[in-house]
């Protein structure tokens, strides 16, 4: 009975030690430091007051959401079928545009780098480099 209950130990740290040497290691926690990483960028824009209009059915709109992943609830977003007066006044002729405060349009898919670039946002190349392309 004493053998078996030390097996039993034994094969238990055996087991535990294991699991900890053997846990596969996540190279890059999309859910955690992707989205962090883009959340900063993001909340930037919206300090700026940076807007982007677009429309649901727009693939190069979800291109460009895509891109912030979960972060792009910080980005100030119009949608243009539900709010016409509004992209109107803005000017709006193609989709998605980016708007800036000083009255700049970029309009079509910019990517990250292209708005860190015209907004003065930062965007960190080590971050930049983990995002989907």
């Amino acid at each position: 009975m004493r053998s078996a209950i030390i097996i039993v130990v034994i094969g238990a740290a055996i087991a535990g030690v294991g699991f900890v040497v053997l846990k596969p290691e996540k190279p890059f926690d999309s859910a955690q430091g992707e989205h962090a990483a883009l959340d900063s960028f993001a909340q930037c824009l919206a300090d700026e007051k940076i807007t982007m209009y677009g429309a649901d059915w727009c693939s190069h709109c979800q291109n460009e959401k895509k891109l912030f992943g979960d972060s792009f609830h910080f980005v100030p977003y119009v949608e243009c079928p539900d709010n016409p007066q509004k992209c109107l006044q803005e000017g709006i002729t193609g989709y998605p545009t980016w708007v800036f405060t000083d009255g700049r349009k970029l309009v079509g898919e910019q990517g990250l780098e292209k708005l860190s670039k015209e907004s003065g946002c930062p965007l960190r190349q080590s971050e930049a480099s983990q995002l989907p392309q």
